[in-house]
């Protein structure tokens, strides 16, 4: 491990490092089943509130971003369209009901994928510089960084943004004067993480989850220069980095002889 070239290494949390999608889904699932009982004489089926609440929280995320009102102001949304296309009375103790199920996903216990501690601490003894590039409203993400103490690895390299575009990544490429030969972004996400890091010719690990959000899923545009590696699980990035820097070199070595 002592012979292994530094490397920069940008972490995603949300879903990289920690659960979050599952918590989503939940309250989805209980906004789903009240909705469907509400609306229970009009025969409006399950799967077309999924749809619907997808449609209009994707659409809502490329316009506000990762902000905390948006998924409760989806759920009411929802329940406004088909209060609308049934010809039902809005009732406001219905919307407030809904905007409080929507915001008690932000109150969940903050729960780490498996080997996330000893994955960090095992980068950090390579020697690695490792930073954490999370998308979301900035009391809540620090919330999440405290209870599972992440500033112990990543220290003043903690980047929370409302927006995790090519804009942003470039910012903290450019700010952190990061080589981009050997810097890598990590995350779950094809939209936040992979494509901008493609885009700005980063390394790439793509964490596959099977919970995967819809706002994430996009055809990857590809062209990048260096390299995209897709792994199942979080304990897989280590080995990853330290096998692709170890080919590298040795293909150096055969170039200079």
């Amino acid at each position: 491990m002592n012979n292994i070239r530094h490397q920069h290494l940008i972490f995603d949390m949300d879903d990289t490092l920690i659960y979050c999608n599952k918590y989503f889904n939940l309250i989805l699932d209980e906004f789903i089943t009240l909705l469907s009982g509400w609306f229970k004489e009009y025969d409006l089926a399950m799967d077309d509130i999924r749809q619907k609440q997808i449609e209009i929280d994707v659409a809502g995320v490329h316009v506000v971003g990762f902000a905390s009102e948006h998924f409760p102001a989806s759920l009411v949304e929802t329940y406004r369209h088909f209060s609308r296309l049934y010809g039902r009375p809005l009732d406001d103790s219905e919307e407030r009901q809904l905007k409080l199920l929507g915001s008690s996903v932000y109150e969940k216990e903050v729960e780490p994928y498996p080997g996330m501690v000893n994955t960090l601490e095992s980068l950090r003894l390579a020697g690695h510089t490792l930073y954490l590039y999370t998308g979301g409203e900035t009391a809540i993400q620090q919330r999440k960084i405290d209870q599972m103490k992440l500033s112990s690895f990543f220290g003043e390299r903690i980047f929370i943004r409302q927006h995790k575009n090519i804009t942003a990544l470039e910012e903290i490429i450019t700010t952190q004067l990061l080589p981009r030969q050997d810097t890598w972004m990590i995350g779950n996400s094809l939209r936040s993480d992979v494509q901008p890091a493609l885009q700005a010719s980063l390394n790439t690990i793509y964490i596959k989850q099977e919970l995967e959000w819809a706002y994430d899923i996009v055809q990857l545009q590809t062209g990048s220069e260096q390299s995209f590696h897709t792994v199942s699980h979080l304990t897989d990035v280590p080995d990853t980095i330290h096998q692709h820097l170890n080919i590298y070199d040795n293909e150096q070595k055969r170039t200079w002889g």
